[in-house]
């Protein structure tokens, strides 16, 4: 399986932390030797999840073993070298029955490769359903002939519970998440590692303590499933013009020098309750931005044609979820979403963030701002 291997990620397995190596070598000792093996790994956002697949996956693939990386999530597939969302790549089943199965069969040319593979990696593993991952784990055994766990294959399941948002209903937590990952009769035979050392914020070790603490819902930071949030985190709420200005200057800083500087900026985001206040958001920092505006707005139409001239004016004030507003602004080198799924093995999917570069009537020429295929593809 051709797959380019970047100097950066072969390289990436010198730079482990004590905890990256730790899962680095118990995985390859497992693949290296030809046996089975099925491990969790547990980690907060910023803990190097993704860096350490990488490096597991370039050491693999350096010496022309099969390696499959898989996401529950697009933008999560996106980032992986090359990534394919678990569905597209295991050709899973919508449903969540108990019956399910994946349509795989043994003579086709996915079944010959899953018989070659040596590692899958399926990352955001806590994000589907348990009955996804049982007939993962049928399938394996079904396609190899080997009545082990997953076939006999090396199986990484990766993610975190705490960005798991509990249904809203009544219950406990326990019996909201009832259907993941965790009550699968899988679980018991994971080998679970956690990552607790927050890479991101390495620099700010408070930030990063407070973080681990909210998301394990310990006190004092989480109280009554209420979470107080420190005063140096808070911006004073004088009105809302003034709060919202005091905001996006301590987020954004000086914004007129984001276009010299597009991988300051995507790392840098406001997130709201409402798509109302994102809607209002954009449009103060698109104003903000440096360059000419560009105008782009929505073809509605009715059903019937002759409701046209009466309705065409309450469809523009509409916003449904997924799609963008009426009138969206735009202005070059300012940042994008992509809604859609366009093309995911060329990492154009859903969520995945571009920087606009040129315009035309109907087109916008973007290029991927993140991931693998950063500054390589355009739409």
């Amino acid at each position: 399986m051709g797959v380019e291997v970047p100097e950066e990620d072969i390289t990436a397995s010198e730079c482990l932390n004590s905890e990256q190596q730790h899962v680095y070598d118990a995985v390859l000792e497992k693949v290296l030797e030809n046996k089975s093996g099925s491990f969790f790994i547990d980690g907060p956002g910023g803990t190097g999840k993704t860096f350490l697949y990488k490096a597991i996956l370039a050491t693999l693939r350096s010496r022309n073993l099969v390696a499959l990386a898989t996401a529950s999530l697009g933008v999560a597939a996106s980032i992986l070298p090359a990534g394919r969302t678990a569905h597209s790549r295991f050709k899973l089943p919508l449903g969540t029955s108990e019956m399910n199965t994946c349509s795989v069969n043994k003579q086709s040319g996915l079944g010959s490769l899953l018989r070659t593979t040596r590692l899958i990696i399926w990352d955001e593993a806590p994000m589907t359903r348990k009955q996804h991952i049982e007939a993962l784990e049928k399938m394996l055994r079904d396609i190899t002939d080997v009545d082990v766990t997953f076939g006999g294959k090396v199986v990484i399941l990766g993610g975190d519970f705490r960005q798991v948002l509990p249904v809203v209903r009544k219950g406990t937590r326990e019996e909201q998440v009832r259907s993941s990952l965790v009550y699968s009769y899988l679980w018991p035979s994971l080998t679970k590692f956690q990552l607790i050392e927050n890479m991101r914020a390495r620099l700010d070790p408070a930030f990063s303590d407070y973080v681990l603490k909210v998301g394990n819902g310990m006190p004092p930071n989480t109280v009554n499933e209420m979470i107080k949030i420190p005063t140096c985190m808070l911006i004073p709420y004088v009105d809302d013009k003034f709060s919202l200005d005091r905001l996006i200057e301590d987020v954004f800083h000086n914004i007129h020098d984001f276009s010299q500087n597009i991988s300051s900026m995507m790392k840098r985001a406001i997130l709201t309750p409402k798509n109302d206040f994102v809607d209002e958001i954009n449009t103060l920092l698109i104003h903000r931005f440096p360059g000419e505006e560009q105008r782009y707005y929505s073809f509605d139409e009715t059903t019937d044609s002759s409701e046209q001239s009466v309705m065409e004016d309450f469809l523009n004030n509409l916003t449904p979820n997924g799609l963008p507003p009426h009138e969206l602004l735009l202005k070059k080198n300012c940042p994008i979403m992509l809604l859609r799924n366009i093309n995911p093995s060329e990492g154009l999917c859903n969520g995945t963030r571009l920087i606009c570069r040129a315009f035309d009537k109907n087109i916008i020429d973007a290029e991927i701002a993140v991931g693998q295929r950063e500054k390589s593809v355009h739409s």
